[in-house]
């Protein structure tokens, strides 16, 4: 009976409190909502429920400024995802995974940027074999090798390499849109002619030796100059002539030989 008369009178003092709020129309204000909130939940025994929600809500909103003060000092904040940088603009990765010697082979990426002038076409890709610890070096528009370098590569331990891609038209002006390393001479004359923009200085009586090889139909020219120690590999694709650089220092060419002599053996323009 009395647990009746209770219920009882709860819905009628909730009917009566329904009806008076829709008397007095929307909330004036938040504390006015958050002051009903609390009669409410006060007269089902919810006053501790009641409270600790606002005391977690007040706790939200009081740890914003500090939250803001992590991130202006560039810490990453508590319960946000930090968001990685992709890769550099202008630099896309085409390094394979490293094979059972270890060694992993790039490839030029076909988005890579590259070509510009009129005239130009699109540069054909090359590729070659580096071991572990070889990785790729970002080239400057303002490189003191100048805009033909298109590639970097070193490891601090063993030597560095870079790949110049030159236009056969500062060379000769009819060799058409496929150029062939014969057309634009013989061995000795391609590396008098291009030596110079390698090693920076005039390479005669420093060519240690010269080879021809073939792969695939396309010809290379391989050479070895003393010190400044170069291995290079020449060959033309397209309207381009590629120069394929292997250097080192005196104990790097003496500890690591094999290892840069497979690397520019490597060279091939696909």
């Amino acid at each position: 009976m009395v647990s009746t008369i209770l219920s009882c009178s709860c819905y009628a003092w909730k009917g009566s409190r329904q009806a008076n709020l829709l008397e007095m129309g929307p909330p004036p204000s938040r504390a006015m909502a958050t002051q009903t909130l609390g009669e409410i939940s006060s007269f089902h025994g919810g006053t501790e429920k009641a409270s600790g929600l606002l005391n977690r809500r007040s706790f939200v909103l009081s740890g914003l400024p500090l939250l803001s003060s992590f991130a202006a000092l560039g810490f990453p904040t508590p319960g946000f995802a930090v968001v990685k940088q992709g890769p550099l603009a202008g630099r896309i990765p085409g390094l394979s995974e490293p094979d059972e010697h270890g060694w992993r082979t790039y490839r030029r990426p076909d988005e890579k940027s590259g070509g510009h002038g009129v005239g130009w076409s699109p540069i054909i890709p090359y590729i070659f074999s580096v071991p572990q610890g070889w990785e790729e070096v970002p080239v400057s528009i303002a490189d003191l090798g100048g805009t033909e370098i298109d590639l970097r590569f070193a490891d601090s331990k063993e030597g560095r390499l870079f790949v110049i891609v030159a236009p056969v038209l500062r060379f000769a002006d009819d060799l058409g849109s496929e150029a062939e390393i014969e057309k634009i001479g013989p061995p000795e004359k391609v590396i008098n002619a291009f030596g110079p923009e390698v090693i920076g200085e005039n390479v005669e009586g420093r060519v240690l030796s010269m080879e021809v090889a073939e792969h695939s139909g396309r010809t290379y020219y391989q050479y070895e100059l003393e010190p400044p120690h170069f291995l290079i590999t020449a060959t033309a694709a397209g309207n381009r002539l590629y120069l394929f650089n292997v250097t080192a220092s005196g104990l790097q060419w003496k500890r690591h030989y094999p290892d840069l002599k497979r690397i520019v053996d490597s060279f091939r323009v696909v």
